[in-house]
């Protein structure tokens, strides 16, 4: 004998099934089995509190309509919540609620903030909430205006912003942004969840370390409650992972995610990603979710060029109402290349030089207090530096300064070397010549005659030299 209220469920299914997504039925309902009916009421049981309340939260004006659709307008709906016995060997126990709307618990097992009115703790399963309620953990000033912008990073924090803009809803997702240690990946990806934050009020924004989920996963393990964790983290309508090369070590942890990923992916929620790393070379992640990194766009971070460290610098002094002689920012940004975490770390290491010893700041200070942070100042420069550094600012290949070639900005990016190589270097005209393709000496005196010549008549170009020689000094002291 058919029972009936299994049927009158299996009618109930058939249409919720054509009203919802498909990835939400299978999540919200696919669970919920019928148990009984008696005068109307049907008696549901769902696989926790926290999904109980969802259900109530999001699908209640469904299910009612959907309900007295099949047993008339006094049909009503009550829950039986399934909860852990605390015993793996006795099965879970039930309690039984009618289905009167939504209520408010605390909870005591995440360790995210929330503001709950009429707490009630319940010692077998984590209580439910409310999705506004949820703390994003964002570090308020971790924002796109404090980031600066240079080719090292353009492409990621460009990127950054459309995703703010319009998260979940452009190709860059997940949108995965990796790099070395302290460039930059953490505040741009709190950036991006403050804009969000400022400009979708409604989104649901979440920042959580790697780590800190696998320590979550491992606690609610233990609690026999992954279910509620996964389900938690599938309400998030922007959830931003910080170092995802941490999953290495954490299969089961790596399950969990790749659950809440393909959830959150297909209901057009926005993931953000950071790792040290691109995925491709994340060995330990299973290839399933490496697959899934690569669905989006990843945008790697670089350690910024010269001009980029000293925006970095003055941005950090002006916000921070600081004063520094040109000359020492210049020094700090050629000699720290380890990482943009450094590069602040010498400027607050030479203001609270400058503070304890009641001494004004000037270059001589600065190589005093910096000789931890920056590379030996006795290295004599040499001729390959100088050639390195003209490139490098003109952004010419090193091969075609050797070559035979009359294209205008070869021909001066060659005569400016010979002439920084005379001036900074201890060698012959000859030497010089020689690292040039073998060039002879009366090359080098026109190169350097014809240096000078332009920089009495072209302004710009004697800017250009003047720039380059700051630099090849700062690289010699």
């Amino acid at each position: 004998m058919d029972k009936v209220f299994e049927k009158v469920w299996i009618n109930c299914l058939e249409i919720i099934k054509d009203i919802v997504e498909w990835q939400h039925f299978k999540t919200w309902f696919e669970p919920i089995k019928p148990v009984a009916l008696k005068e109307k009421i049907l008696t549901i049981q769902v696989p926790s509190q926290f999904f109980y309340e969802y259900i109530e939260e999001h699908y209640v004006s469904l299910l009612a309509k959907t309900l007295k659709r099949e047993l008339g307008k006094d049909a009503r709906l009550e829950y039986r919540i399934m909860v852990d016995s605390g015993n793996r060997n006795n099965k879970p126990q039930t309690i039984d609620v009618p289905g009167q709307g939504y209520k408010s618990y605390s909870n005591n097992e995440m360790d995210f903030p929330l503001v709950i009115n009429n707490p009630v703790k319940n010692p077998f399963v984590i209580p439910g909430l409310k999705k506004m309620q949820i703390n994003p953990q964002l570090n308020q000033a971790y924002t796109f205006e404090a980031y600066v912008e240079g080719d090292c990073n353009r492409v990621a924090r460009r990127a950054g912003k459309t995703v703010a803009e319009k998260p979940g809803t452009t190709s860059f997702n997940p949108l995965v942004i990796y790099g070395g240690v302290g460039l930059g990946k953490t505040h741009l990806a709190q950036a991006i969840g403050n804009e969000v934050k400022r400009l979708h009020s409604n989104k649901v924004v979440l920042y959580v370390s790697s780590e800190k989920f696998i320590n979550q996963f491992i606690d609610h393990g233990r609690n026999g409650a992954i279910n509620d964790f996964i389900h938690f983290y599938q309400l998030i309508d922007v959830l931003i992972i910080d170092d995802v090369q941490f999953f290495t070590r954490a299969e089961k942890s790596q399950d969990a995610f790749f659950s809440i990923f393909n959830h959150l992916h297909q209901s057009g929620k926005q993931l953000i990603l950071t790792s040290d790393k691109p995925p491709k070379d994340l060995e330990g992640v299973q290839e399933r979710l490496l697959s899934r990194f690569r669905w989006g766009l990843s945008a790697d971070i670089q350690m910024p060029d010269y001009d980029t460290k000293i925006e970095i610098l003055e941005k950090k002094m002006k916000n921070d109402g600081l004063e520094m002689p040109p000359e020492v920012v210049k020094y700090i940004a050629y000699n720290i290349n380890s990482s943009v975490r450094e590069l602040e770390g010498a400027l607050i290491s030479l203001l609270a030089q400058s503070s304890l010893n009641k001494r004004e700041i000037d270059l001589e200070l600065a190589k005093k207090v910096l000789r931890n942070f920056v590379k030996s100042s006795s290295k004599e420069i040499t001729i390959d530096a100088i050639q390195k550094m003209v490139c490098e600012y003109f952004d010419v290949p090193y091969d075609k300064l050797l070559q035979k070639t009359r294209k205008r900005e070869i021909v001066q990016a060659r005569q400016i070397t010979m002439f920084l190589a005379k001036a900074f270097t201890k060698n012959s005209l000859k030497t010089i010549g020689e690292h040039f393709g073998g060039r002879d000496h009366t090359t080098v005196i026109h190169s350097c005659q014809t240096v000078k010549d332009l920089m009495d008549t072209d302004n710009l170009f004697k800017e250009s030299v003047l720039e380059l020689q700051q630099k090849v000094h700062l690289a010699a002291m």
